[in-house]
């Protein structure tokens, strides 16, 4: 018997978004998806489609680090892996959801599909694994009826389309729709197989969503205030170059807060082309001074009052350019 084989390649009449719509909407009970990646705007374009699909397995192929592929294959199975391989590879994909819902865009459609993904999966409606390989690249959808029910087994579709928006609608892709009870059974078979020795990680999922995402919705106002601050100043909290010259004097204490004062100053004074170091009596400006000085290019002249400019006084400008080894010349106030 002939296929009846319909291509979709998105081009106008021929989008494979439509397609499922249309598909999923006329009484279909099983939806199982294979992908090398799966993505969440791919589900929330059909999420109301999906509505009343009894079943929804998807199985994603690739979305797996290296290392954790190798840690997962030393074993033949998944359940003698170690639990550590485990557990890093559900870190890596939860860092993967957590990278797509940042990028995603800010709306009411997208907000509304994930969370009915999560509702779907906390009500055992919806289950995801990954498989443990970054052989499989395959893209198959499996569209099934209860066969006690009906004579229309199911259909397949296979081709290139990966589950997310650029696959179902934007790209320009080739699937086939194949309707021949053999083929749908014979997909289904190979799907059960990899499904068995695949990682749930659906709890990953809903728990990345909940927690690590700008979907949850338990975030008080003050820890919003706080990821503010952090976003804004954690260039300074983090420094990504430490003090270039680490020449200290002999019993000099070094403290942390007055390293963090001169990279703040050389940051401003580098953007603005001046800073003010000011703070109260004791917390060591002059030092902060004479290490901002070493930090930077170019010749170094030191205008003060004549008392800060005796090297009788400890405290003196000279002695602490001289305590830190760094050259530079002396005026008087006076003198302007």
């Amino acid at each position: 018997m002939c296929n009846d084989l319909t291509f979709f390649t998105n081009e106008e009449g021929a989008r494979l978004l439509d397609r499922f719509k249309q598909t999923l909407e006329n009484n279909t009970q099983y939806f199982d998806v294979l992908v090398g990646f799966f993505r969440t705007s791919g589900f929330f374009n059909l999420y109301k489609s999906l509505e009343k699909v009894e079943k929804i397995r998807i199985l994603v192929g690739i979305n797996v680090n290296r290392q954790t592929y190798d840690l997962l294959s030393q074993s033949h199975t998944l359940e003698d892996s170690s639990i550590y391989s485990e557990r890093e590879y559900k870190v890596k994909y939860g860092e993967e959801v957590a990278s797509e819902i940042e990028e995603s865009e800010d709306n009411s459609e997208v907000e509304i599909g994930v969370r009915k993904f999560v509702e779907f999966i906390e009500s055992g409606k919806l289950k995801i694994k990954a498989y443990p390989s970054q052989s499989i690249h395959a893209k198959v959808y499996i569209i099934r009826k209860d066969p006690k029910n009906s004579e229309d087994f199911g259909k397949v579709i296979t081709g290139s389309s990966n589950f997310s928006y650029a696959g179902l609608v934007e790209n320009l892709e080739f699937n086939v729709e194949l309707k021949n009870s053999q083929d749908v059974k014979y997909a289904l078979k190979k799907f059960e197989e990899l499904w068995e020795k695949a990682v749930d990680i659906s709890k990953t999922y809903v728990d990345t969503i909940t927690t690590k995402t700008w979907l949850c919705d338990t975030i008080t106002p003050y820890e919003l205030y706080l990821k503010f601050l952090y976003e804004y100043f954690k260039d300074d909290l983090n420094p990504n170059e430490p003090l270039f010259h680490q020449y200290l004097p002999v019993g000099f204490k070094k403290l942390e807060y007055q390293e963090q004062a001169v990279l703040n100053a050389k940051k401003i004074l580098e953007e603005y082309g001046g800073v003010f170091i000011s703070d109260v009596v004791g917390l060591g400006k002059t030092y902060i001074a004479a290490m901002l000085a070493r930090e930077l290019d170019g010749r170094t002249l030191v205008i003060a009052p004549p008392v800060l400019l005796d090297k009788n006084n400890p405290g003196s400008w000279p002695n602490a350019f001289t305590d830190f080894n760094i050259p530079a010349g002396f005026e008087s106030i006076g003198l302007l």
